[in-house]
Order: structure tokens, then sequence, then C-alpha cells
């Protein structure tokens, strides 16, 4: 049976493309970095459908030591053959503030460099037995980034760029990859992104998403051997036509700059905020916020 390990899985779209690549014939790896009952309780879903399911726990902010676990969560299940490098984080704050703060060290670990360890931990194996996926999951914020994003954009774009240069290098090998690029999709992230100042009049244009329905367009993307998946497909205007998008975000900026209060604005661009399900205390509080007022505390 095809087994599939996805990172991040206790939540959101890690938990919905595990659900998914189950029904597509999956066993699966769970990851979890600070939420074991979620993990668990994807795990059960998986299993529900009658497909196995392993979990482990996974420290993104070590890139070897998570290249070892998901090395040992693949034994477990019996080998690899799609690896879905869902899991990251993020920093929040204006660039003058953020600079290169600890906190957007740490975002490129999680998000960067800790995906390229399993990609260097796995993807050998793959090339050696035929066949194989990965599957990297960047944002569309790599080609329009917003007020107080920047360092969080900036990982997701040196993702991307890896990502194609992944596939560019296994062009003629059975090795499959994938990037999926999620717009806005209504996950606990939505919480701490309403942190930053005028986001909403940005995700306002552009209805949020549904994380089973971008998992599912990841599995099928899989099983088209399509190279990219963009979703909500509002999202992709922006992939589409980058200098709009670019454009629009600086005009709206403008806008918001203008019509918030000084002091308050100030405020919030001064603050460095670690975000993600371990970030900082505001973030965390965002996030559990946005679930209980979406019923899925």
């Amino acid at each position: 049976m095809p087994i599939a390990i996805v990172t991040g899985s206790d939540s959101g779209i890690g938990r919905a493309t595990a659900v998914a690549l189950a029904h597509a014939g999956h066993d699966i790896g769970v990851t979890w970095r600070s939420d074991d009952a979620g993990a668990q309780a994807t795990a059960g879903l998986v299993r529900e459908v009658g497909r196995r399911a392993e979990v482990a726990q996974l420290e993104l902010g070590d890139a070897a030591g998570a290249a070892r676990v998901i090395d040992a969560l693949a034994d477990a299940l019996g080998g690899l053959d799609v690896l879905v490098n869902n899991a990251g984080g993020g920093v929040g704050g204006a660039q003058w503030s953020v600079g290169d703060h600890d906190a957007a060290r740490e975002a490129f670990e999680v998000n960067y460099w800790s995906p390229l360890a399993l990609t260097r931990a796995l993807v050998p194996g793959m090339r050696e037995r035929g066949r194989g996926a990965v599957v990297n999951v960047t944002s569309a914020a790599k080609v329009s980034t917003w007020i107080g994003f920047g360092a969080y954009a900036a990982t997701k774009a040196a993702f991307a760029l890896a990502t194609e240069t992944l596939r560019l290098e296994l062009s003629d090998s059975p090795v499959h990859v994938l990037e999926a690029i999620p717009g806005p999709v209504d996950t606990a992230v939505q919480g701490e992104t309403r942190l930053v100042p005028g986001i909403e009049r940005v995700l306002d244009r552009v209805p949020l998403g549904d994380a089973g329905e971008m998992a599912r367009r990841i599995v099928a993307a899989l099983e088209r051997g399509r190279a990219t998946v963009v979703y909500p497909r509002r999202a992709a205007l922006a992939m589409l036509l980058p200098g709009l998008a670019q454009a629009d975000a600086r005009r709206t900026a403008r806008q918001v700059a203008r019509e918030t209060d000084p002091a308050a604005f100030e405020g919030v661009m001064s603050l460095v905020v670690r975000t993600g399900s371990q970030g900082d205390p505001v973030a965390r509080q965002a996030r559990e916020a946005w679930e209980q007022a979406h019923g899925r505390a």
C-alpha cells in the first residue's frame, strides 16, 4: 500500500491532506509539534477510513533531528511514497523591527531548512526505488506580501524557489514534485493573521477557502502529475499577474497607513511576534479565539 508522511498534520490543511490521502488509499505518518491530541485525532480519522496511521512528534526547529524522526517514521510504516512538507511557522512585525531577530531566523529554520533536511533524507531513497512524490506547501504570499508579513513571505518565496529547483533536478526522474500554493484558507492561522493592521481589507477580496477542498485538490494534482495547485481560485490571479497584485498591495497599504491611528499602528508594527502553534501568547490566543468562533474548539 502507498505510504505518505504529512508534517504538521495535527490540524488545518495538514490534517485535511492526511485524511484525503487516506481516502486515496495511503497509510499515513502523522506528525505534530505542539498538539498531541490533535495528531491523535487525525490518526483516528485516518483509521476510520481503514488505513494505518503512525504518530510522531516533530521539532522542525532542529532540522537534523526532524530528518531522523521522519526516517524512523517511514521505517515504522514500511517505506515512503509521498512526503508532504506542510508544517510551518512564522513571525510578524515590520521589517525594521524583525530584521534578523531570532524569531525570523527560527521561521527560516522551520519553513525552509527543515523541509530541505527532509528532502535530503528521503528523496535519495525515492530515486533508488524509482517512485515517490514530494509535496511542498508554500504560500501565495511568495509573490504578494503585506504589512508585517515580510519575513514569513520571504521564507515561503525561498521554499518555492527550492521546490522549482528540485523539480528541474528531478525532471528526468520518476519522483514527482508538487508545489501546493494556498491563498487565504479557513484555518487557525487566520486568527493571528488578523492581528496585522488592514489585513481584512485584503482578505475580504478573496473569500476564505476550505482546508478540505485544498487537500482534495492536492491529492488530485498528485494523481494527475501536476506541477502546481493553487487554491482558492482567485489566489491564482496573483500567481498569473504578480505585478498587479503587488501594485494593489502598495496602494492598499498607503490607504491603511492614512486611515489607521498612528499610535496604534506604530504599536502593532513595533512588535516581533512568533506565530504558529508554538508562537507567542498573543498569536496562540488569536488562533484559539478563531477556532472557538468557528466551532473547532
